[in-house]
């Protein structure tokens, strides 16, 4: 199978994961060293969390603590810029359903935004989930702020954004990051040594 026939990455992401955050900045890089492209998806974790019974980091004890010293040690370890933000976790709703409508139009500037999106969140304590952000981000990436505006406060990119985490959790996606390649899951930033690695070898 040549390069350009290689099916692409599925990359499953909530705007509020910071592991979310890691894996976003790397794996269009990482998969394009192997010929391969990627297919960014969001999701929401609150909605997962209700069928797989988690809850967010910050709220497990023991395990909370670890998180936040292990994000940040793991940013540092990818040479990620991170700080964590103020309000953590968030709802993010209003970035996820603008990034569907961005990706329907032009893929590459909804991959702008939702970088744009995540850095905002997570080295300028900006918070997304707040429209009036989304908007601003979103128009600092080109995009026509009264028409994304008009098309977050309609029902169809809401239930858009419901079907596309049935979706997702159809596949077996419960977390964020979590990545498909062909066929293959991994959930975590920590995993992406051995998707590396899986691209590289066709499997292992």
């Amino acid at each position: 199978m040549t390069a350009s026939l290689k099916a692409p990455l599925d990359f499953y992401f909530d705007f509020s994961s910071p592991y979310g955050y890691l894996a976003a900045e790397k794996i269009d890089a990482l998969a394009a060293a192997h010929g391969r492209s990627v297919l960014w998806h969001p999701i929401l974790l609150g909605v997962t969390f209700k069928a797989t019974g988690l809850a967010p980091l910050p709220a497990i004890p023991l395990k909370g603590e670890y998180s936040l010293r292990d994000i940040a040690r793991s940013a540092r370890f990818l040479g990620v810029p991170y700080r964590k933000p103020t309000v953590f976790p968030i709802p993010t709703q209003h970035a996820a359903r603008a990034f569907l409508w961005l990706n329907d139009r032009d893929p590459q500037q909804a991959r702008a935004f939702g970088l744009a999106a995540y850095r905002a969140y997570f080295t300028e304590d900006v918070n997304i989930s707040d429209l009036a952000a989304v908007l601003e981000i979103a128009a600092a990436q080109g995009v026509d702020r009264d028409a994304l505006s008009a098309v977050l406060a309609g029902a169809e990119i809401k239930a858009r954004l419901v079907a596309e985490v049935e979706l997702a959790m159809a596949r077996g996606v419960f977390g964020s990051p979590f990545i498909i390649v062909d066929g293959e899951p991994f959930w975590g930033a920590d995993r992406l040594p051995q998707v590396e690695r899986w691209l590289a070898e066709s499997g292992f």
